[in-house]
């Protein structure tokens, strides 16, 4: 209650507007994109907390120590240990098995500065779980921010990006010049499909 009520205050402040589909209401991987600045944090709890959604991240271990550990966890936090990042994939699975709804917000920029690729992590906790992918957004131009459309992926990494790209093309982050487009490592390995 008390979350919906700080979102509504936000979304009535905010130059920000909400433009969003419904939470969706099974597990899924929730994309976060263009992810270019902290400031993307804020806004992802505003959604999560406006649309009632239960959400979980994904972050770098070091978030999670000292102090800061107990509110990251209270806020959803999935602490990343980067020497065995293939054990979220486990953590993520026993979630879904445990019958737990909630979006698994990744930011497959992997950083807020510009790069050549997305990292395929959200690719594979979608692939292995079964969860579909949810695009969330933020677009400067436009000032508006939320959750898109929900789709399944079929394997086939090119074409599931180029769904992915279309729906991004015209998405504009916070800072624009750090964008990074998406495409994954795995496209240029994958052989063209005739």
């Amino acid at each position: 209650m008390l979350r919906r009520l700080i979102a509504r205050a936000f979304w009535a402040c905010s130059r920000w507007r909400l433009v969003s589909t419904p939470a969706p209401t099974t597990p899924t991987v929730l994309i976060g994109a263009p992810h270019t600045s902290n400031w993307d944090f804020v806004l992802m709890l505003a959604i999560a907390w406006r649309l009632d959604m239960h959400i979980r991240w994904l972050g770098k271990a070091s978030l999670f120590r000292g102090w800061r550990g107990p509110l990251m966890r209270r806020l959803g936090g999935l602490p990343v240990d980067r020497a065995n990042p293939a054990d979220v994939v486990d953590d993520v699975v026993t979630l879904v098995h445990a019958g737990e709804v909630f979006g698994l917000v990744v930011t497959p920029e992997g950083t807020r500065g510009a790069g050549t690729y997305w990292k395929s992590g959200f690719y594979r906790i979608a692939r292995a779980a079964s969860m579909p992918v949810t695009l969330g957004y933020v677009d400067r131009t436009t000032m508006t921010t939320g959750l898109g459309i929900t789709i399944d992926l079929t394997g086939d990494v090119r074409a599931d990006m180029d769904r992915i790209r279309a729906f991004y093309a015209d998405k504009s982050g916070l800072r624009p010049e750090l964008r990074t487009t998406p495409r994954l490592r795995e496209e240029d390995a994958a052989p063209p499909i005739s």
